[in-house]
């Protein structure tokens, strides 16, 4: 028979108890935090493996197309009256359907401005009788067809000669021909080569060293690559009035849109070669005061990202004119000390969201998903937007459909994220997408006070591309003289670009005018679009 446990040995049972029972509960937490954090781990190796092998495209599936991409079919298929019952119709129970117009198959005809070389194919001259009667055959007419060819670029040489004067009764007078102005002195290129250099790597994204090995197949000389680029260097650095006078227009627009991107800066003094630097955009589809004047892209170097280095690029700009930017939080300071409208990018929102959804498994991503839910939403303030672009409407028009359609949906998105603002972890991609959405609210909501106003920054991440799209080409800047001067020919082309001005004319024109250009009235005469010889 087994003895009872005295009262001490109860006692201890029970503290070894308590104790094991208190361990099991810390283990109990640990393993509750620690499948958090590989459950987050996991969220974020996914959203990098995405970022590297899956495709670029925020469509998700044909619903989500249809509501955020395909807006305006969409809105406008719901407008369409319903279909009558056969017995509305004809007598017969047949009703009539609209026909619709299709896209002309076939090859779409050359441009009629490319000049054109004549080939006539005739007869020989024993083939040019009548196999019945013998008779001489006459021209009727002639059946053309055209073909594209390309000249391949040729390399020429300028041989300037100065002719030297001397007066032929003494030596006291000896006089030499003035050779014009050049925005290089003494360089070994031509304004025309200048521009092509600079249109083939800051529109064509074609690095410095294939156009000199280009310019040797051509030349039948080799060029060094160094030579090339101090080119660029010298020719950036001397459009830097013209630049002066864009931000100055720029920065006097009611509307101005910013972001910025990475760039590499190898021989930066003080920092690594691997250190970040950025390129930071600036943009308005409407400058001078009244927002009328022509559109113009703006790119500036950076070591930073740092508010004070967006101060110092915002100083001057209008005060109480409207920003619109990412919720990056430079740009809060930069409304702040000027009294900005600051706007928020509903782009960048959908981004958190539909990153959010991407990251649950391919057979929970359905509607009821709360990420999938504010997609929904968001699709609907951009059906609004898509619907008026379609009717051409103007702002106050476009200002009444955003309070009559656009302000419910935002009433339903601000309930959703009150009622769900903390029901997923804070640093889990749906937590992000909630707390972004929380903390950029005030801005998001002001689009739709102002049909003048932009939903989103789409269009400075569409003229930001461009430049993104040649830094994979060209991979960096060696020095940070390079890249001001490839922010500064970046700025004038893209510039063109936007204002239908053929960037190459531009430049050559440009550059030949720079060197006579002394006054700000000079410089300002050089703007793109009062430059005549720079018109496409």
């Amino acid at each position: 028979m087994v003895a009872a446990p005295t009262p001490e040995q109860f006692a201890a049972l029970q503290q070894a108890l308590a104790e094991a029972l208190k361990h099991n509960e810390t283990l109990t937490g640990e393993l509750r935090i620690t499948r958090t954090e590989r459950d987050l781990l996991k969220e974020q190796l996914n959203k990098f493996k995405r970022q590297l092998f899956a495709a670029s495209s925020e469509v998700t599936d044909q619903h989500q197309k249809d509501m955020f991409f395909n807006e305006a079919e969409s809105l406008g298929s719901q407008a369409e009256p319903a279909a009558e019952e056969p017995g509305d119709g004809d007598a017969d129970g047949t009703i009539d359907v609209p026909a619709h117009k299709r896209a002309k198959r076939g090859r779409k005809p050359l441009d009629p401005a490319l000049p054109r070389e004549v080939l006539r194919h005739e007869l020989p001259e024993g083939e040019r009788t009548c196999p019945h009667d013998g008779a001489a055959l006459r021209e009727i007419g002639v059946e053309v067809s055209e073909q594209l060819d390309i000249v391949p670029q040729q390399v020429r040489v300028i041989r300037h000669e100065r002719v030297k004067y001397a007066c032929p009764c003494c030596d006291g007078s000896l006089r030499l021909a003035a050779r014009p102005a050049q925005i290089i002195p003494k360089g070994l290129f031509t304004e025309s080569a200048l521009a092509w250099m600079a249109t083939s790597k800051y529109l064509d994204g074609l690095p410095l060293y294939r156009q000199a090995v280009l310019l040797g197949r051509f030349g039948g000389t080799d060029v060094s690559r160094n030579t090339v680029a101090g080119s660029m260097v010298r020719v950036g650095q001397a459009v830097q009035p013209v630049i002066n006078l864009l931000r100055d227009e720029l920065l006097d627009a009611p509307l101005v849109f910013g972001d910025e991107t990475e760039l590499q800066v190898l021989k930066e003094p003080g920092r690594a070669a691997q250190t970040k630097s950025y390129v930071w955009a600036q943009m308005t589809d409407g400058s001078g005061r009244d927002g009328t004047g022509p559109p113009i892209r703006l790119f500036s170097y950076a070591p930073s990202r740092s508010a004070a280095t967006a101060m110092g690029l915002y100083a001057g700009i209008r005060r109480g004119a409207v920003l619109m930017t990412d919720g990056y939080e430079a740009y809060d300071k930069i409304a702040q000390a000027h009294g900005l409208m600051h706007l928020g990018c509903w782009a960048h929102c959908r981004r958190y969201f539909h990153d959010a959804l991407q990251a649950l498994p391919k057979d929970r991503r359905g509607p009821d998903q709360l990420a999938a839910r504010f997609i929904e939403l968001i699709g609907k303030l951009y059906q609004v937007e898509s619907q008026a672009r379609r009717d051409g409407v103007d702002a106050a028009e476009l200002g009444r459909r955003r309070q009559l359609h656009s302000a419910p949906v935002l009433t339903a998105i601000e309930e959703l994220l009150l009622a769900n603002l903390h029901a997923a972890l804070p640093k889990s991609l749906l937590g992000e997408a909630l707390h972004y959405l929380a903390s950029q609210w005030q801005k998001l909501k002001r689009y739709v006070d102002d049909g003048r106003y932009s939903i989103d920054n789409n269009v400075q991440e569409n003229a930001i591309r461009p430049f993104c799209v040649g830094r994979r080409n060209w991979l960096f800047a060696d020095t940070v003289a390079g890249a001001n001067a490839s922010a500064n020919l970046y700025s004038l082309l893209q510039t063109c670009k936007v204002n239908g001005i053929d960037g190459y004319q531009y430049l050559r024109a440009l550059f030949i005018a720079l060197p006579r250009a002394k006054t700000v009235d000079d410089y300002a005469a050089l703007l793109p679009w009062r430059m005549e010889s720079g018109a496409a």
